[in-house]
């Protein structure tokens, strides 16, 4: 069902003065613009930070979240070729000391730990990712050391969207694609240089909101080029966005934003998150894309009260969407993910 979405072109406050939802913030805008002044309900607040940077030969992600009665930081490093990985962590009650900007997309945000040291830094033209770990758990072994810079295109563009379940529950998400990055990573005695040769590409799900204690959530990106060679990301959501009138669904083609405001059907398996993962406009021929998973990263934190579990898949997408322009793109060997997400926290 598609539904209209308003696009919003000024900076704008998240909340009232009674911390409830500023209905001038409900819509999307093709840039971050925001100031996410969240304030009360303590427990149901959750802002985080997520990045995951792709190339042919690895996966990198780094998480940096405050949900009130807990706060984390992690790296996560796979090799493509082999599936082996290292990740370094921590867990810090009541989230004493992670804080993060209400100004989205702006600032430092970094915690100290003997477990690690993380750091995200965004500039006008690009964001900066550090972070070192005396040792990480995995196949991959030895001392963890991370610096990547993914840039900000000079006009590109982005999906910023307010869902809204209510006045008092809603999140406000910032979703880039097909931003390029260079750096290096380190594990061990091991290297990796991530450059455009490697077809590397940063991913941001940035967050802020105030959520229900229970959900789950769909979640898709992909960055590359299509066979024509136009610059392609991808960038799904589901579940968690049904009937509340705005999606978190676009296309950006050579760093323009098509916003696609029609929920998309999912087909694939939790039970079995190895099978390809297909997704479609079901009203028109849109969107038509399917994953091939080569890796699945199965998570699960369970403290009774908190779970959080997840099959995040890697893997490549092939298919064919057309944009603004009415120009379709077809697409193959396109690296990304999908994901299914189940939460109460």
């Amino acid at each position: 069902m598609t539904t209209p979405e308003r696009e919003i072109t000024s900076p704008v406050q998240l909340c009232d003065e009674r911390g409830r939802l500023n209905p001038g913030a409900r819509g999307w805008s093709r840039q971050p613009m925001l100031n996410a002044n969240l304030r009360g309900r303590w427990g149901r607040k959750k802002r985080w930070d997520y990045w995951a940077v792709i190339t042919d030969e690895i996966v990198v992600s780094f998480v940096y979240a405050n949900i009130d009665y807990a706060g984390l930081a992690s790296v996560w490093v796979m090799e493509q070729a082999t599936g082996e990985q290292t990740t370094a962590g921590m867990l810090r009650p009541f989230a004493r000391g992670i804080t993060l900007p209400a100004q989205v997309c702006t600032g430092t945000v970094s915690v100290a730990h003997k477990a690690i040291n993380l750091r995200i830094t965004e500039t006008d033209d690009a964001t900066r990712l550090v972070a070192t770990a005396p040792a990480g758990k995995g196949s991959l072994t030895g001392a963890i050391e991370i610096d990547i810079s993914v840039a900000k295109p000079a006009g590109h563009e982005s999906l910023n969207v307010l869902i809204p379940w209510s006045e008092r529950t809603f999140q406000f998400t910032s979703k880039h694609n097909t931003r390029p990055a260079t750096g290096t990573v380190r594990v061990g005695g091991r290297s990796w240089a991530v450059a455009a040769e490697s077809d590397a590409w940063g991913v941001q799900d940035l967050g802020r909101g105030i959520w229900p204690y229970s959900n789950r959530w769909n979640w898709a990106s992909a960055s590359g080029h299509g066979t024509d060679g136009r610059l392609l990301g991808l960038q799904f959501g589901g579940k968690w966005t049904e009937g509340t009138g705005a999606t978190e669904n676009a296309l950006c083609i050579d760093g323009r934003l098509t916003k696609i405001s029609e929920e998309l059907e999912w087909t694939y398996s939790w039970a079995n998150p190895m099978a390809p993962w297909r997704v479609r406009t079901p009203g028109s021929d849109q969107v038509d894309a399917t994953l091939t998973p080569s890796f699945d990263r199965y998570d699960v934190t369970d403290l009774k009260v908190l779970r959080m579990e997840v099959h995040q898949c890697f893997g490549t997408w092939a298919g064919r969407v057309v944009g603004d322009d009415g120009v379709p793109v077809s697409f193959e060997g396109v690296r990304g993910f999908a994901e299914e997400a189940r939460n109460k926290w």
